[in-house]
């Protein structure tokens, strides 16, 4: 490739597809070919605590895969591993670039991150353009009549309802325009090793939603029934497009299924709204709760060892797999802040870690909801009795038998770690003198 020749680049970032990717297809629309880039960015992989994060090997296969397209049309991928800023200073010195095309990423640090890349690329006369994709509607798009941002969920989801015609879920026809990628061959991607990661031998979910839609509704709860699509990792990384999915919602008439992808859009404008709620309670007056942040039962929440099997079988299937269905995070949740009284922040973070769907915005949103600090929270004095919802989503305990073997023999299986009935009432004191103050 020519030096000297002008090149507009797409940067990859949470939208590893090459079909209905907003950015991409903006850039390719252009006048000058598209160099396409990704960058394994050291900012955040050299924050990462497990060396075989099965995250990292599920971007490494999908840049694998997204070069593998490329290279079918005589194009390829430039992948980099460094700093973002520091990457995009060599970037500059090595090509002629007239524009930089990407889609926006809503999380606190990636935020901070593209406003210093801009003002890098702006210095050089670099062009910067940022396009809405991982969702159908962002930031300031649905709000309430007089301009400010809801905090609760119902009447943001009526209003998205309201807002949604037909042009927001047509695909972006990007394969059309691939004959526009610049004819290059780049190097080979980094290795794992190089990058200080090992390959994980975790198995990744399929992007096979379409026959989970039909019947979400009956079969969510049940964490024994296959009933799920666990479509959640292709959402973070992109690797499907929001536009398809909610489509197919559209046509199967699943409102259920939609209602929890708006949840996930809700939960993204408020982090965009609210960025200090990434670690401060929603609700300030939440933030004086005196925490007992017990370390022994924080660890045996952690293992799966507090003696209430629905919630060590949540952990486990976590820990194991990198998944938990929603109900059980939801139990385990309530387990941690409210049985135990540890704060949230440590759920949330050890949540961070081994979730393969990990969702900043969901994440954050789910842990306060259940902790009662959140925008439509669950109410301090809702407290899940692991015991009943083992018998109301589990009665057969086939979840729990597969998760927590030793159940049945309960010699084997340790005594509960705390009394539900004592942590309820000592919950609601606490929760009580914190919000009285």
């Amino acid at each position: 490739m020519n030096k000297q020749t002008v090149l507009n680049i797409f940067w990859f970032r949470r939208d590893l597809r090459v079909h209905d990717n907003a950015g991409l297809y903006h850039a390719l629309k252009g006048s000058n070919p598209v160099l396409c880039l990704f960058i394994f960015d050291r900012e955040i992989l050299d924050k990462l605590e497990d060396k075989d994060d099965a995250r990292v090997t599920f971007i490494y296969n999908s840049i694998e895969e997204l070069k593998e397209k490329l290279e079918t049309h005589g194009s390829s991928l430039l992948v980099k591993y460094d700093k973002a800023g520091d990457a995009w200073k060599e970037i500059v010195k090595e090509y002629a670039i007239g524009t930089v095309y990407t889609n926006h990423d809503y999380e606190p640090y990636a935020a901070e991150r593209d406003k210093s890349v801009e003002h890098l690329l702006k210095k050089q006369g670099i062009g910067f353009e940022t396009f809405k994709d991982q969702v159908i509607f962002e930031k300031d798009e649905v709000v309430k009549d007089d301009g400010l941002p809801y905090t609760v969920y119902t009447p943001y989801m009526r209003k998205w309802y309201q807002k949604l015609k037909p042009f927001y879920l047509k695909s972006y026809p990007t394969e059309k325009y691939l004959g526009n990628l610049c004819q290059h061959n780049s190097p080979a991607i980094p290795s794992l090793k190089s990058m200080g990661f090992e390959k994980s031998d975790c198995e990744f979910p399929d992007r096979n939603y379409e026959q989970f839609i039909k019947d979400y509704a009956d079969k969510r709860n049940f964490p024994a029934t296959k009933g799920t699509s666990h479509i959640g990792l292709h959402l973070r990384f992109g690797t499907v497009s929001i536009r398809d999915l909610t489509r197919k919602a559209n046509e199967y008439y699943e409102k259920t299924w939609l209602d929890e992808l708006i949840w996930r859009e809700f939960y993204m404008m408020i982090l965009h709204h609210f960025p200090k709620t990434m670690d401060h309670a929603f609700k300030p007056e939440y933030d004086r709760i005196r925490w007992v942040n017990d370390e022994k039962q924080f660890k045996a929440w952690c293992k799966g060892q507090t003696g209430y099997p629905l919630v060590d079988a949540g952990m486990r299937e976590l820990n194991t797999t990198g998944f938990m269905h929603n109900r059980v995070r939801m139990v385990t949740a309530s387990f941690l802040s409210k049985d135990l009284l540890i704060d949230w922040r440590w759920g949330e973070r050890y949540f961070a870690r081994k979730l393969l769907d990990y969702e900043m915005a969901s994440n954050v949103g789910g842990w306060q909801w259940a902790a009662g600090s959140g925008t439509d929270a669950a109410p301090y004095f809702r407290i899940f009795n692991p015991d009943s919802q083992a018998k109301k989503f589990d009665p057969e305990l086939v979840y729990i038998k597969k998760w927590v073997p030793e159940y049945a023999d309960f010699s084997k299986y340790p005594k509960p770690i705390i009394d539900h009935t004592f942590a309820r009432e000592r919950c609601l004191k606490a929760f009580k003198e914190a919000l009285t103050k």
